[in-house]
């Protein structure tokens, strides 16, 4: 397997691993509910093909993605790592998506057989929060700029960045990129005009070309 979770794991041991983790797999259409706000957090979720949105709302109901979660990818390892009872987010299809099921106590847990993929497994998993705790402080930095062109700007620039192109595809459409930025999908949309006037950047739904830096 590619995930970085198995990383280091002989495949003859995979079998044998996901079986002690009482793994099952289960597929999900587009926008379908994965897992509810208030559901068991004791799983730890593999994204084998699609993707998905992790999401939460405000007190008035304001909608807010967290995090866009790709293929080979996991989600919910950090609320099993913080023994937190009961899932403060809900976590959506972003497309039709097939996901793998692990028993999150059970992974955090050394079994009696002393198994030395147990151990490996705990230690890939140490390094997956980590970076996506660096991945999260990156979302600050952008909901942190004042304005909504400065929001958009240092996130598409990053993922210029992350493409090395300034031609790319960004994982959202405009009202989760909206959610994601935190600001408002009409300021969004005229912002994003007035760039394109400016010779900017060009855009066409969720594909973007960098032509100049801000000034």
């Amino acid at each position: 397997m590619a995930n970085p979770l198995f990383q280091n794991i002989l495949p003859e041991d995979i079998p044998v691993m996901l079986k002690r983790l009482n793994a099952y797999t289960k597929s999900y259409q587009k926008e379908e509910y994965i897992k509810h706000a208030g559901d068991p957090a004791d799983f730890i979720g593999i994204i084998e093909s699609g993707s998905v949105h992790i999401l939460q709302d405000d007190y008035y109901g304001n909608r807010n993605i967290t995090a866009s979660i790709p293929p080979d990818s996991l989600f919910g390892e950090a609320f099993a790592c913080a023994g937190i009872p009961y899932l403060p987010v809900d976590i959506v299809a972003a497309e039709d998506c097939t996901v793998m099921f692990l028993n999150g106590k059970t992974l955090l847990n050394t079994c009696d057989n002393s198994c030395t993929f147990h151990h490996t497994l705990i230690r890939n998993l140490l390094g997956i929060v980590a970076q996506k705790n660096m991945y999260l402080n990156q979302k600050i930095k952008y909901t942190s700029r004042k304005t909504t062109r400065e929001k958009l700007m240092a996130y598409l620039t990053d993922q210029a960045k992350l493409k090395r192109s300034n031609d790319f595809t960004i994982p959202f459409n405009r009202q989760e990129l909206a959610d994601y930025l935190g600001v408002e999908r009409s300021a969004m949309s005229a912002e994003l005009g007035k760039l394109t006037k400016l010779g900017i950047l060009r855009t066409q739904r969720s594909h973007f070309t960098l032509l100049k830096p801000l000034d």
